[in-house]
């Protein structure tokens, strides 16, 4: 497998592109002024200022209060390189500090050093005695302007000097700008790509007609972002095609099942007919159940006050007969007077029904099922049937699943009550009873003004 040699990452890619871009104008900035200073001049080479420096550098007041040369072991390699080696200090004060002879034609100079500030000198031709230099200098001891000979400096030297004095502080400088200031530049320049990816998180089926912002975006990404938007909207008229299409069947169906229960309630009774007479039965809540999701669909009510208390209390009563004809003792008891939220109560009314409705199916048509109202805007519905297995607890909410392959309902119920959850912005969650029945829990959000 061939090793990438870029990473994946856009602000990655983009920093080290950026990086090697910046590297190698450096590096050819370099070579090319080192080759120009090379080649440039005559022969090739310039003066090095190493023996004055080294000469200036010796220099030390003594107890006295004199000038002198200190016995440095740089100054006699000097010495040593340079047998003929002259060097003449003068201080501010007018104190002149000397070795070697001075050349014939520099002693003019030498007498007028007070006036004098900084200067190179060469000579034509090899091997170059005359070469001088000359500087302002302050130490301890004093400020000075010192001139002496200078040594030429060959093509290694120079292009050493130059990386010391030149390339190295650029490259410091490269290597800040690269840490700090390309990652802020790279940031700002993708601070839209990182903020539509945020903006994908919004995307949901309960919200068909969100859409991504094409705006503040680099153009290079927007036809994608446009693309992404066509495509949901494509999503939306096909999931608007299907659920029609749903709504449509839903109704045809009730009329011949209609008719079905009719025709069925004019034959004898016998095992025949009630197996026929549930199937019938099994097809109607189908319908019903997928009207029940469509009315949710289009006939969104806004929210308005609603009592939990009072809205399961009137859901329990409506459903105790059915409860007590099928062997369960159902009781409410609620731990709170009153719990307000913000909700439409026919949908809640609905999602607590089918709650009662699963516990009366699925619980063995014996045992308590128990609707609570606890503080917190929480709601309770459990049962003393064999419970809910944790893996499938999630699975139980999608539509048309069954825990058992024969079970009566029609597998979507509890999607409707999911949906119902949702849009009131709370939560649900499937519990243990302490009998070890099933208990789902709804929580609310608390009412707002």
């Amino acid at each position: 497998m061939v090793r990438k040699l870029w990473p994946r990452s856009l602000k990655q890619r983009l920093i080290a592109q950026l990086l090697v871009l910046q590297l190698a104008i450096l590096l050819v900035f370099g070579l090319s002024f080192v080759t120009l200073l090379v080649v440039a001049d005559e022969g090739g080479v310039l003066i090095g200022p190493a023996p004055v420096e080294t000469a200036f550098a010796a220099i030390e007041r003594g107890p006295d209060g004199k000038l002198a040369f200190a016995k440095t072991d740089k100054l006699a390699d000097v010495l040593v390189r340079h047998p003929k080696f002259w060097f003449i200090a003068r201080s501010d004060r007018g104190e002149i500090l000397q070795i070697g002879e001075i050349p014939e034609i520099y002693k003019g100079i030498s007498q007028t050093l007070d006036r004098m500030t900084y200067s190179d000198i060469r000579d034509v031709g090899d091997p170059s005695p005359y070469l001088a230099v000359l500087r302002r200098r302050s130490s301890p001891a004093g400020d000075f302007t010192v001139f002496g000979q200078g040594e030429l400096m060959n093509e290694q030297s120079l292009i050493l000097t130059f990386s010391k004095v030149s390339l190295a502080p650029m490259l410091v400088l490269l290597a800040l700008v690269t840490v700090i200031g390309v990652p802020l530049i790279v940031n700002r320049a993708i601070k839209g790509i990182s903020q539509l990816a945020r903006e994908t998180d919004g995307i949901d089926i309960a919200r068909r007609s969100y859409r991504l912002t094409e705006t503040a975006i680099p153009s290079e990404v927007r036809p994608l972002v446009q693309g992404i938007n066509g495509a949901l909207h494509r999503l939306d008229l096909a999931y608007d095609r299907h659920q029609r299409f749903i709504l449509d069947a839903a109704h045809e169906i009730r009329t011949p099942v209609a008719i079905l229960q009719a025709r069925l309630d004019s034959l004898a009774a016998g095992p025949d007919r009630d197996r026929l007479v549930a199937d019938c039965e099994r097809i109607s809540a189908l319908a019903e159940q997928l009207l029940d999701l469509q009315r949710l669909e289009a006939n969104a009510k806004p929210l308005t006050p609603v009592d939990l208390v009072e809205l399961c209390r009137d859901v329990a009563a409506d459903l105790a007969p059915l409860a007590i004809d099928q062997g369960y003792d159902l009781s409410f008891e609620p731990e709170v007077e009153r719990s307000p939220i913000q909700g439409d109560p026919a949908s809640l009314a609905r999602a607590i029904a089918n709650l009662i409705q699963n516990a009366i199916e699925h619980a063995g048509n014996q045992g308590s099922i128990i609707v609570r109202v606890a503080c917190d805007r929480v709601i309770e519905i459990s049962d003393d049937g064999p419970g809910i297995p944790e893996a499938e607890r999630e699975r139980v909410f999608e539509p048309f699943h069954r825990l058992k392959p024969r079970d009566r309902g029609a597998g979507l119920g509890l999607n409707l009550v999911l949906q119902i959850v949702q849009r009131h912005g709370a939560q649900i969650r499937i519990l243990t009873s302490p009998s070890g029945g099933a208990c789902f829990r709804l929580v609310f959000a608390e009412l707002t003004a």
